[in-house]
């Protein structure tokens, strides 16, 4: 293990393999529940779902017990933004945008990775931003394979592109105080991955460096607040909010998204290492 300004846990590429390993657990437990996301599908049948892929895999929910959190999933519902709790009474209605967050422990590493799906016929502009979303995470990607590669690489560059991609591509709201995090042996480690800033900033970044990467957007405004439950964040405004993610590791020659089925390569193409299997 190396050590880092902000006590940033350094991998081996041994140990990006078995990340990659509990990624894979995390990707097909999140498939399991695309194609099961439907009107009339509870958020508790999904998490449900994502628990039995998890644990037939041989893997651990990391979400389940953590801090007191008492599901396998966050399922985040229309102006739920993130760490929805799921349940029996949150049915799925047509029309409805849900993100959906899983992690997994496996030999003591974790994956996380969210997405966000409609239920049936969807307006089409909340899947625009879905997908903004989406393009905005890649984006932030691509930027810490570029950094990592020319060895001029800063941990906001992430940030900046990302927020950089949102602007581009429309007025949404860029939710502020969450973000993305370093993970390896624990789900959450330093950094925090703000998903706007100014380029340039922050610790270099370098091989070894594993960072779930995860945009949250709304349709209206940034601003949040935690209900009740202590947990669900929501909108104020009540505006419907996406929220997607993937856990990617960096080497010398490139970057692993340690979540993606391909490693990233299909978004990423030669920013991708040639070490993945």
């Amino acid at each position: 293990m190396g050590r880092q300004e902000l006590d940033i846990q350094l991998k081996t590429p041994e140990q990006i393999e078995k990340m990659r390993a509990a990624g894979l657990v995390v990707h097909a437990a999140l498939e399991a529940m695309r194609e099961a996301v439907a009107p009339g599908v509870s958020t508790a049948d999904l998490d449900a779902i994502a628990e039995k892929v998890i644990r037939d895999a041989g893997a651990v929910p990391s979400f389940k017990g953590y801090h007191g959190f008492p599901a396998s999933i966050c399922a985040s519902v229309n102006e739920q933004v993130v760490h929805g709790i799921p349940s029996a009474e949150q049915v799925l209605a047509e029309g409805d945008l849900i993100s959906l967050d899983c992690g997994a422990i496996l030999d003591g590493w974790h994956g996380d990775s969210a997405i966000t799906v409609g239920v049936g016929a969807t307006d089409p502009a909340l899947l625009t931003m879905a997908q903004v979303a989406e393009d905005a995470m890649w984006a932030g990607i691509a930027a810490a394979a570029r950094g990592v590669a020319n060895g001029r690489g800063r941990l906001t560059d992430i940030s900046f592109n990302i927020e950089k991609a949102i602007r581009k591509a429309g007025r949404y709201g860029i939710v502020d105080g969450y973000g993305g995090h370093g993970i390896g042996t624990e789900m959450h480690q330093e950094p925090h991955v703000l998903n706007h800033g100014k380029p340039g900033r922050g610790p270099r970044v370098v091989a070894g460096m594993a960072l779930a990467i995860e945009p949250m957007i709304t349709m209206g405004s940034p601003r949040t607040l935690e209900l009740s439950d202590g947990w669900t964040v929501v909108t104020r405004d009540g505006s419907i909010a996406a929220h997607v993610e993937h856990t990617m590791a960096l080497l010398d020659d490139g970057v692993w998204v340690t979540t993606a089925p391909d490693g990233g390569r299909a978004r990423l193409g030669d920013l991708v290492t040639a070490r993945q299997p």
